[in-house]
Order: structure tokens, then C-alpha cells, then sequence
């Protein structure tokens, strides 16, 4: 039995993009969709029998009609060769009221066949060509529900999340105990794992997260631990069962820039004993916008910082990537560059995302309008104390607290979009 693990789709992120002339969307759609392209490719050529996404199809819980268009689309390819598909509920596909529907609750309500919800923490049987298959589905929580409990009220966000927290691990405990161990068993889940290295995604995520211990789910039941939410690629346990983030398909921000993007691919013997059915594992990269930073220090001796700039950008390979340039520079040769020719030594770049100049310890840095208007606001936090070269516990710090400023605005005006 072969299964695909992949998630953090975020299809609608577009910053650092531009419109298509051919299509009239945005460039950036096109990065996404053309890596869920190679995914279903690949689903369909090397024998896949399931693919799972581990949450966050799209960017926000209102997607538009031509993203959802897109994803059905691809959707439809895969489930019509006859490979079921499993799609976990992550924090971005989350209404902001209890009782309104997720992003991809359209699929079962229209019986799309062989398409999987997991909305709720619960063990779910899905049917493949190898037999069948439980997934422990491990959404993310929804607050409004702890919220609205008389013995939840009042209490702090800390409190809250330890709530969530220990309601998760002791419901997991108990789906893993109930399994059936004549049949295959993986966990799916929409969580930080304790461990993981975070990047992009804390400004991502809409309020502060919760953190599960990785012993919640690395159990012996398990052949498989298939995780989403963090979007670098890593490996948390390496023995039986493995515990995974496939990461995302497609960088985001400069955050993700030295990261692989791919997904991961499970070969498991429905034969063998519980707890011993995987027999292989690969990460498979996929061909994702590179993201490079060109850093260019001018000396106080130097004749044309103009030229010094351009032959710091010929030292890397450009092409087709969202490039920044950060210039560092003497306050009397400042007057001296010229952002023209900069702009034109670029000109093999996708996008210029800023070229931000620090002289004589002030910093200005310039961006598009459009790349502004993309940004979320936790992003643009993040943007801000990356240029005032913050330090990183500084900036983690600074972070929590705006995400909990966030978290208390929604709560209190619950009709406002949280992306």
C-alpha cells in the first residue's frame, strides 16, 4: 500500500507575484498549482493508492471560486483513476463561527466519491486497492467550541491552549488504543509537534498555537505519522512509526528560503505485524520558486557601489526567482547608487520583493504596493523586525504577543476575517 503525504497547500497565497497575461491570475497561483500538478503526476504514474493532505488547502476559509475551481479540478483527476483522497482539516480551512462550514466541506456534501473529511479527532476507514486503511484524523481544534463552555470561560489564552492541548492528547490515547490491529493504522494531524523547527508558518497561523508532545503521537499502534502546519520538511522520529512534516509545496516567504519543498511517499505491507507494516519512505522535492537573498556590503574605498551591487547579484543565478538586496553601505557613498541600474542588472528575476539600503545605521527598505497589500498582518510584523535585524528570541517574543492581540480581536469581533 502506497500512500502520499504532502500538506500546507495554501492555494491564494500570491504576494510576490504578478498577473499572467495569458490567464489573468496571478503568477503565484500558478507556482502552487503547478507543484499540486506534480503531486497528482506522480500519484498517478507510481502506483499511489491514497493521497493524503495534512491540512490547509487553501490560504483562508473563503476561498475564491477560481481556487476552488483549481483544486476540484485536480481533485477530480485523482479520484477518478480511482485513488482515494484524504484531506485533514487544518487552521487556515477553519470558519470563524462554530457552525459554519469549513473551506472543503463542498466535497462530501456534494458525495464527491473517494473524497475523505477529516473534521473531527476520530478514526476514519478509508477503502484503497490494497485493502482498507484507519487514519486517526487530527484536525485543528476549533477554540469557539472550548470557548463557549461554562467551565472554559474565563479563562486566560494560556489556559486555554493547555486545555486544548491535554483534551487532544487524551483523546488521541484513546482513538489509538481502539484500533483494530489486523488492519493498518496511520495518524494524520494539523498540530505543532513539540521539537519541530518553525518557520513562516508562526505568522501564518491565525491567534497563538497550541503544542503537542511528540510522545501524543509517535505510538506503537502506528505505522505512520503523517504531520502538517510547520512547512519545513522534517523528520521527527526516525523509528517505528515515523513521525513526519512533508512541509509545503511552495516557499512563502524569505522564512522558507533555504528549505526543500516536497512531499513524502509511503510504501506500508498490510501483511506484516502492527507497528511493523512500513517498509520504505522517500521525500520527493518538487520544483518550487527559489527564493535568494543578495547581500552586498560596500567598502569605504570603493569607486562605484553601483557596480560593487551589480557584481554581488552576477555571484547568483537569478532566474525566475523572488530576489531581495540588502546593501549596506557608507552614508557618503549612499548618494551614489543607482537604483535604475540595480532594478536592471534584476531583470532576470521573477519579482524584486525590496532592495532596502542600510547606511550608517539607519535601514530603509522599499517594496512594491502590491507585495504590501499581500502581506498579512503577522507577516508584516515579521517583515518589519527582520529589517530592524531583531534578534530571533526577540523576535519569537514580540510575535506571541501580537498573536495574541490578534486572537483577542477575533474573539471579539467574530465576522472580521482572520487572514
Amino acid at each position: 500500500m502506497r500512500i502520499l503525504h504532502f500538506s500546507d497547500l495554501h492555494i491564494g497565497v500570491e504576494n510576490y507575484g504578478r498577473i499572467d497575461p495569458a490567464t489573468g491570475l496571478s503568477t503565484r497561483l500558478g507556482d502552487f498549482l503547478a507543484s499540486l500538478d506534480e503531486v497528482v503526476e506522480f500519484a498517478l504514474t507510481d502506483n499511489v493508492d491514497l493521497v493524503l493532505l495534512a491540512g490547509d488547502v487553501y490560504k483562508g476559509r473563503d476561498p475564491s471560486q477560481t481556487h476552488q475551481r483549481e483544486f476540484a479540478k485536480r481533485l477530480l483527476t485523482l479520484t477518478e483513476a480511482g485513488i482515494p483522497v484524504f484531506l485533514l482539516v487544518g487552521n487556515h480551512d477553519l470558519p470563524n463561527a462554530t457552525s459554519r462550514a469549513t473551506a472543503v466541506d463542498i466535497f462530501p456534501t456534494l458525495q464527491v466519491p473517494n473524497v475523505y473529511i477529516g473534521d473531527s479527532l476520530q478514526t476514519y476507514t478509508v477503502t484503497t486497492r490494497k485493502g482498507p486503511l484507519q487514519i486517526v484524523a487530527v484536525p485543528w481544534p476549533r477554540r469557539g467550541g472550548i470557548l463557549s463552555r461554562d467551565d472554559s470561560r474565563g479563562l486566560s489564552i494560556d489556559e486555554v491552549r493547555q486545555e486544548i492541548e491535554g483534551r487532544m492528547t487524551a483523546a488521541i490515547e484513546d482513538r489509538v488504543k481502539n484500533l483494530d490491529p489486523n488492519i493498518p493504522a496511520i495518524l494524520t494531524a494539523h498540530a505543532t509537534i513539540s521539537g519541530a523547527t518553525v518557520g513562516t508558518e508562526r505568522s501564518m497561523m491565525l491567534g497563538q498555537d497550541h503544542v503537542l508532545l511528540v510522545s501524543a503521537v509517535h505510538k506503537p499502534q502506528l505505522e505512520y505519522v503523517a504531520l502538517g502546519h510547520i512547512h519545513k520538511h522534517q523528520v521527527l522520529r526516525q523509528d517505528p512509526p515515523m513521525v513526519v512534516y512533508s512541509g509545503s509545496l511552495q516557499r512563502v516567504d524569505f522564512s522558507e528560503e533555504a528549505d526543500l519543498k516536497g512531499f513524502c511517499v509511503v510504501d506500508i505491507d498490510p501483511a506484516a505485524p502492527q507497528g511493523q507494516r512500513m517498509v520504505d519512505f522517500q521525500f520527493h522535492r518538487v520544483d518550487a520558486r527559489p527564493f535568494v537573498t543578495v547581500d552586498a556590503r560596500i567598502s569605504a574605498g570603493e569607486l562605484d557601489p553601483t557596480d560593487a551591487v551589480i557584481r554581488a547579484i552576477g555571484r547568483n543565478d537569478l532566474t525566475d526567482s523572488v530576489v531581495r538586496v540588502r546593501i549596506t553601505i557608507p552614508s557618503d557613498l549612499e548618494p551614489h547608487l543607482r537604483e535604475p541600474d540595480i532594478r536592471q542588472a534584476l531583470d532576470g528575476a521573477h519579482y524584486i520583493a525590496a532592495i532596502s539600503r542600510e547606511v550608517a545605521g539607519t535601514r530603509r527598505s522599499r517594496l512594491g504596493s502590491d507585495v504590501a497589500e499581500g502581506l498579512q498582518p503577522m507577516q508584516a510584523v515579521r517583515l518589519y523586525l527582520e529589517s530592524r535585524e531583531v534578534d530571533s528570541g526577540r523576535q519569537e517574543k514580540v510575535l506571541r504577543y501580537a498573536g495574541e492581540l490578534v486572537q483577542s480581536e477575533e474573539e471579539l469581533d467574530p465576522d472580521e476575517d482572520q487572514v
